[in-house]
């Protein structure tokens, strides 16, 4: 008999009682231990993300949007003025395009990949101001379409930063690519 009640009190303690106490835990506004926060832009010492407000967390935010193939991150590191521009080798032609065009492409590139891996390589060439910079840095980048299918790109990437003040982030407004892509 004792043993009966015993199962009873534990089964009405892990059907009603836990539920009731992971609710009353949810909605008292104490954070879930269970879950990690989310990464932000905030996020800069030992975090994935960085602030936007060196040249380098630029870069840094670049290899995470690709990695994760997250276009929220990415969109936030394109200006609005931006411009893509590339050489069509098959067509002897240069090709731009503005940042709507560069945010759709990107959307769909991230889509239809399985995985992307960008590697940036050393800075040949910089000049950087308070408000204003040009780079041009090497890189390679795999595209993984499906396990049998991976293409590689490397080459350089000239790209002109602007902020709209010291302390604003910086975002690309110029992204000439120079690859063999």
């Amino acid at each position: 008999m004792k043993r009966l009640e015993k199962e009873k009190r534990g089964l009405f303690f892990a059907s009603v009682c836990l539920p009731l106490i992971f609710f009353l835990f949810l909605v008292s506004g104490c954070e879930n231990i269970f879950a990690p926060k989310l990464a932000t832009q905030e996020m800069t010492v030992g975090g994935i993300l960085s602030d936007q407000k060196s040249i380098d967390g630029v870069f840094q935010n670049f290899v995470y949007a690709y990695t994760f193939r997250d276009t929220s991150v990415y969109t936030k590191l394109i200006g609005s003025n931006f411009t893509f521009t590339y050489w069509d080798y098959d067509n002897n032609v240069p090709i731009a395009w503005g940042r709507e065009d560069e945010m759709r492409s990107t959307y769909n590139m991230f889509q239809l990949v399985n995985r992307l891996t960008l590697n940036w390589n050393a800075y040949a060439d910089s000049t950087v101001d308070s408000l204003h910079a040009t780079v041009t840095r090497g890189f390679t980048l795999e595209v993984a379409f499906n396990p049998a299918d991976i293409e590689d790109a490397n080459g350089w990437a000239y790209f002109v930063l602007d902020r709209t003040s010291s302390s604003a982030p910086w975002q690309i407004t110029l992204w000439k690519d120079e690859s063999n892509f």
